[in-house]
């Protein structure tokens, strides 16, 4: 039997320069809890834990996160993200998985949105949607890392869009399809080389506005681009997660203070 379930946080300025957490609505596999911060930082932090195995195919899972004006939130997760095969009936394939993220911040708010890796299992077919609304002066920091099967496996297939809009205006839209199910040459030179993990950075600050990032090589296999407004966009592929993450931790760490 498949899940449909939409986990929800709203993050909201406390009144004693700290944020509050009105609403910490759980679904589902989502679980969501209230996690300690950074000492002296004026974030909420919330986790994602998984309470069962999912998205299998035939899910639809969604999380909504709305970060008011001036407040500060950091979301991440207790342990990656696993999609795997849904039940097939006799012949029929089996039905996609969807995961659908929808994230608000208000003017002058703060969002770190830094999931775990999503692991794409042979036989899966995950179909993910990112969209972000940001307010005037808002920041955001965005990670999405997706790796390519389990080890000594082939991946499923997933199919993964972004979309940012900045003030009502469009910032980035973009979508990518890997696996077996994906458009040819997905596996070739010109998209993932062979190379198992997948990944990006987004970084929106009002001074990427009046002063951009110049582009450049972050190594053989990462690339720094700056976008057409308050952003600056960090793409990389590794031959595993621990390299990923790497190169986009000391991306951040140089670009993000």
């Amino acid at each position: 039997m498949s899940v449909h379930a939409t986990a929800r946080i709203t993050a909201a300025p406390d009144g004693r320069g700290g944020t509050a957490l009105p609403v910490l609505e759980s679904a589902g596999p989502l679980a969501l809890r209230r996690t300690r911060a950074a000492t002296g930082s004026a974030h909420a932090r919330v986790t994602v834990v998984g309470a069962m195995s999912a998205p299998l195919g035939g899910d639809r899972l969604a999380l909504e996160a709305v970060v008011r004006d001036g407040a500060a939130l950091t979301v991440d997760a207790a342990a990656a993200m696993i999609a795997l095969p849904g039940h097939r009936a006799g012949d029929e394939p089996a039905d996609h998985a969807g995961y659908d993220v929808r994230l608000t911040v208000g003017a002058g708010a703060v969002l770190h949105w830094l999931p775990e890796q999503l692991i794409s299992v042979t036989g899966s077919d995950l179909r993910t949607r990112t969209r972000v609304e940001l307010g005037p002066a808002a920041r955001l920091v965005l990670r999405e890392e997706l790796i390519l099967g389990r080890y000594g496996e082939a991946p499923g297939t997933v199919t993964s869009r972004l979309t940012v809009h900045h003030t009502g205006r469009p910032l980035l839209d973009q979508q990518l399809a890997l696996g077996p199910g994906a458009p040819g040459g997905w596996d070739g030179g010109a998209v993932v080389g062979g190379h198992r993990a997948v990944g990006q950075l987004l970084l929106v600050a009002p001074e990427f506005e009046e002063k951009p990032v110049a582009p450049r090589l972050l190594g053989d296999t990462a690339v720094l681009t700056a976008l057409s407004g308050p952003g600056a966009l960090v793409t990389a592929l590794a031959p595993d997660a621990r390299a990923l993450r790497q190169v986009l931790d000391d991306a951040l760490a140089d670009m993000y203070r």
